[in-house]
């Protein structure tokens, strides 16, 4: 029997999470997080996590499980999430993936090459270049050396860009050219879905979730991790709505203005996500509205297998 597993992407606030969890009903099985925020603990609202009675009901795994000042990365998501895809399998589930984070979802189904040494001296050296000039700058030299992997990170990804320049450095290859070359043996099939609203709806579910967190306790959310003696420069709080919510506890901005932020950074994030999976040619795409039946929607899913 051939083996499958089922993936759910698209932008945020496109009811990737209701769909899954219907899913996962259905079929009695178990839900993988590709959410790169999602698996940080106390980082709820804001991420839009599942409920707990929704992580109680149905099993998921990469939520919760770090600390968020806990170091995580893609390839290691890719070797962890791998291994909870085959040991679903051994139990005859089919995994259903969740989630908008598209480097994610790339490594799962594609891989991430990791595999270049480091070079600390020269880790250091962009560092200080870092902390000295800002992100920018480092993008600067990418652009100069990688053009092509510059394309596909942004500026303040920084840890990204820094990782694409150690790897020219040390291979004399660039990143995009390794991963090309980067082989795996997978041996199940990636069932691929996608859902997408019109850009005025998506725009106003974003709008009225973002309202909600805020009526949810998102500003108490974030004084919360920040009380517990975690820093505001953390990798994991550099996140819309969280990054907004922390200038105006610094006083750099209203509470309306960070909520205005949050909606304009959030609107800006899915139109990346929307232009991240348009390009990838295996998702089967559903166009969703306010009177699609996300039940039926599923039971498409599920005769399809």
């Amino acid at each position: 029997m051939e083996r499958k597993v089922i993936i759910i992407s698209g932008p945020t606030c496109t009811g990737k999470t209701r769909l899954a969890l219907l899913l996962a009903e259905k079929l009695n099985t178990e839900i993988i997080s590709a959410d790169s925020r999602q698996i940080y603990k106390y980082l709820d609202i804001g991420t839009a996590k599942p409920s707990e009675s929704e992580l109680k009901k149905i099993k998921h795994h990469f939520i919760n499980i770090l600390e968020p000042d806990e170091d995580y990365n893609v390839s290691r998501f890719e070797k962890d999430s791998l291994a909870v895809i085959r040991q679903m399998l051994q139990r005859n589930k089919i995994p259903i993936v969740a989630g908008g984070s598209g480097l994610y979802i790339k490594a799962i189904v594609s891989g991430i090459f990791d595999t270049a040494d480091t070079d600390e001296e020269f880790r250091t050296q962009l560092k200080n270049l870092h902390e000295k000039h800002g992100s920018s700058y480092l993008y600067e030299q990418l652009k100069k050396v990688d053009p092509v992997s510059a394309s596909k990170m942004l500026p303040q990804n920084w840890k990204r860009v820094m990782r694409a320049l150690e790897v020219i450095h040390l291979t004399g290859k660039p990143i995009w050219q390794h991963q090309q070359e980067y082989k795996r043996e997978i041996d199940f099939t990636f069932l691929q879905y996608g859902l997408l609203w019109n850009r005025v709806s998506l725009y106003k579910n974003i709008e009225r979730r973002v309202d909600k967190m805020i009526e949810d306790g998102l500003v108490e959310e974030v004084k919360n991790i920040l009380s517990r003696g975690y820093s505001k420069d953390l990798n994991s709080l550099n996140t819309v709505g969280y990054k907004e919510i922390i200038a105006f506890l610094d006083d750099q901005v209203t509470l309306q203005r960070a909520v205005e932020l949050i909606k304009r950074n959030s609107r800006r994030y899915a139109k990346r996500q929307i232009t991240w999976f348009n390009e990838k040619k295996d998702i089967v795409w559903y166009t969703i509205d306010e009177k699609t039946s996300f039940e039926r929607l599923a039971d498409n899913i599920i005769k399809k297998l």
